[in-house]
């Protein structure tokens, strides 16, 4: 449902903002590839690829500051108290650098800012266009944008293991969580009827499970099956198509899962170790007892903790373990109350079948998070909880109008118990 404050937005503005929020949504997916073309297909140096990431992100954040200056703000229904845990996380691992054992202070802070740059670039979008068609045109072009970044990983050399993209630069993990993002984000568009997403969502459902990212996969099957049992919309016999067609999937797929079982179980001892996780946790869960309160500060693993056989960790493996090895008692309170913060959000939605959609890329991030993390950010990227946030509120408030409307308009009809006056 569309607030009244986004009808009579000027089209001309509306038009500007919808269109620059879809190159912002298309950036945010494409951007990974930034680092594996210029080390692989120009011979540049790694730092050259990440400098040249964040150098991006920086740009954008200018351009996106320029095209609202002057604007005034559009959405009112939109609170920046509504992200109070966000500011506080970004404000915590900002302050974290301040005492971080990163091998690197002013790496760190680049890489920092670079977060913060993204919520910069959500905030500033939402608040100065109309929201609610912003934020479905930005998920529109993180669409489009991992579309296009699964198009490639398909054209790229397999990795040793068969799994799609470049072990180093650009992995599997990587492609399996965008192409579960960009799923999710479909899904809410084709349910609020903008556009046909149908085979988008297929290709990047075929893509996650040809990525052959583990956790990824059975996130993604979890959550989706959440969707599909509690989704009281959902017709039976498009239930039974999308049965049979996750059946045709992984029988088209099954004689890669076995080649890629009999490696995985047979190359060392990666099944015991779950691929090197368990000896990372151990040390993690070791070393954070030295900075048990505030933790060992931003991107503190990195080329810090020792090398696990031939694997250096980027992070924890692990969600919990990550913000509590980073920033102690500190960060576990700070991620509880985010994702507890953006459940409650959720739950307060009128609208079903979104709740239902946000709900499964929740529970994706929280189960993905039992084996992955992310080295600068969450896993539930922190633009991404500006954009649903944004969301949740713009359809409680459009709710609790609808509410009071009614409200007042049964008062209307009691008749009135007073004696006419004559």
């Amino acid at each position: 449902m569309t607030n009244n404050q986004d009808t009579m937005a000027v089209p001309q503005h509306r038009s500007k903002g919808t269109s620059l929020a879809f190159c912002v949504g298309f950036y945010f997916a494409a951007r990974v590839l930034t680092t594996v073309f210029l080390v692989r297909m120009l011979g540049a140096e790694p730092q050259t690829g990440a400098a040249a990431a964040l150098a991006s992100t920086f740009l954008l954040l200018g351009f996106v500051s320029l095209s609202v200056l002057g604007r005034g703000r559009t959405n009112l229904t939109f609170d920046l108290a509504d992200l109070r845990w966000v500011f506080l996380f970004l404000g915590f691992s900002g302050c974290s650098l301040l005492w971080s054992e990163t091998i690197s202070h002013p790496v760190a802070a680049a890489y920092w800012s670079g977060t913060a740059s993204d919520v910069a670039i959500v905030v500033l979008l939402l608040r100065s266009h109309p929201a609610t068609i912003t934020a479905e045109s930005l998920m529109g072009g993180f669409v489009w944008g991992t579309c296009f970044v699964a198009a490639i990983s398909w054209v790229m050399p397999s990795q040793y293991d068969m799994r799609l993209g470049d072990e180093d630069y650009f992995n599997a993990n990587t492609i399996g969580n965008l192409c579960a993002f960009g799923a999710f984000f479909a899904q809410y568009l084709m349910r609020t009827r903008k556009g046909r997403w149908g085979l988008a969502i297929f290709f990047l459902a075929v893509t996650l499970v040809r990525s052959l990212s583990k956790t990824a996969i059975v996130a993604f099957l979890i959550s989706e099956s959440y969707c599909l049992i509690q989704d009281r919309v959902m017709s039976r016999r498009t239930r039974l198509y999308l049965m049979v067609a996750a059946a045709l999937v992984v029988l088209a797929f099954w004689g890669l899962f076995e080649a890629y079982y009999d490696l995985y179980t047979t190359y060392g001892n990666q099944s015991e170790t779950l691929t090197g996780r368990t000896a990372i946790w151990a040390y993690v869960i070791d070393a954070a007892s030295s900075g048990l309160w505030i933790g060992h500060g931003f991107d503190s693993m990195w080329k810090v903790v020792p090398v696990f056989g031939t694997f250096e960790a980027r992070h924890a493996e692990n969600e919990i373990l990550e913000q509590f090895y980073c920033y102690g008692a500190v960060g576990l309170v700070l991620v509880c109350g985010l994702y507890g913060s953006l459940y409650r959000k959720l739950r307060k939605l009128s609208e079903h079948s979104h709740k239902l959609i946000f709900t499964g890329l929740l529970l994706f991030v929280i189960v993905r998070g039992l084996a992955e993390a992310e080295p600068f950010d969450l896993l539930f990227p922190l633009w991404a909880i500006v954009l649903v946030t944004s969301l949740t509120a713009r359809n409680n408030a459009a709710a609790n109008v609808g509410s009071v409307k009614a409200h007042s308009s049964d008062l209307a009809q009691v008749p009135s118990s007073r004696p006419l006056q004559t």
